[in-house]
């Protein structure tokens, strides 16, 4: 990623008066740039046509790819591909088009980090430790009764926002699908940034998901927005160079033991 996209998303946030906007699942879209910015600091490249609003980000050994199409006719804008490979199947999430940046980034910033090698929780265990609501089949809602998580028959795990004021049976605002092959680390990542309380700030006149989001001037001023994306993005770089350092060290095996000399004959 060069500096002039760097500076860009400064200039861009530099006249916007930011507002803290919650809950998050109603925040809207934000800056994509959360996202492309973090797979780029990562070593991702864009293989797309630069002129074509379609974005696709590929990982620098091509097993991951990320397509941004906003001009799709489904209602599913951003879709991540995983390839197989001798040990692990492949997977796919989709998102739609309203799913705030920052969440989004919590998913992909999970992706180009190491993975974790202890045991972790399950993605109910993360929005039942936010105060949801689990039902008797298993699914969990939100607070507000607008966000939903439910395994499906085919253990794929959905979210699900709808209106706050019309419940399951209104107009579905956005949906994040994750198939039964995808990571639990990475569902647990997305999970985790989504009931986050801290609000998600939004400039005037961006567009929220709802209008019932409630938004309150924000007391950070734009360049600190700017200096936490920016010290996001060098922390991700971090990170992948250790990792990359890690990989590239050489396997050492403990050394054989030394044979005991028989003893000197008299």
């Amino acid at each position: 990623m060069s500096g002039p996209q760097l500076e860009e998303f400064a200039r861009r946030h530099a006249w916007r008066i930011p507002f803290d906007t919650s809950p998050r699942h109603l925040a809207g879209p934000g800056d994509a740039r959360h996202v492309t910015h973090g797979l780029a600091a990562a070593g991702w490249n864009r293989t797309s046509d630069p002129l074509s609003p379609e974005i696709v980000l590929s990982s620098p050994d091509h097993s991951y790819r990320l397509d941004f199409v906003p001009e799709s006719g489904t209602f599913a804008w951003w879709r991540l591909w995983a390839g197989s490979t001798d040990t692990e199947p492949g997977w796919t999430a989709t998102f739609g088009a309203l799913v705030p940046a920052e969440v989004l980034a919590g998913f992909t910033d999970a992706l180009v980090a190491p993975a974790p090698t202890t045991e972790h929780s399950g993605p109910l265990d993360v929005v039942d430790a936010a105060g949801w609501l689990l039902d008797a089949r298993g699914a969990a809602s939100s607070p507000d009764a607008a966000c939903r998580l439910e395994r499906r028959s085919d253990l794929s795990w959905q979210v699900e926002v709808h209106a706050p004021d019309r419940g399951r049976h209104g107009p579905r605002l956005w949906h994040a699908s994750f198939d039964d092959r995808t990571p639990g680390h990475l569902v647990n990542a997305f999970l985790i940034a989504l009931v986050d309380p801290a609000p998600l700030q939004r400039g005037m006149g961006d567009r929220t998901a709802h209008y019932s989001a409630v938004q309150t001037p924000s007391p950070l001023r734009p360049e600190q927005i700017v200096e936490a994306h920016t010290d996001r993005l060098n922390s991700i770089r971090a990170k992948v160079r250790a990792a990359r350092r890690q990989s590239s060290k050489p396997s050492t095996s403990p050394a054989a033991p030394t044979a005991a000399r028989p003893a000197a004959r008299r």
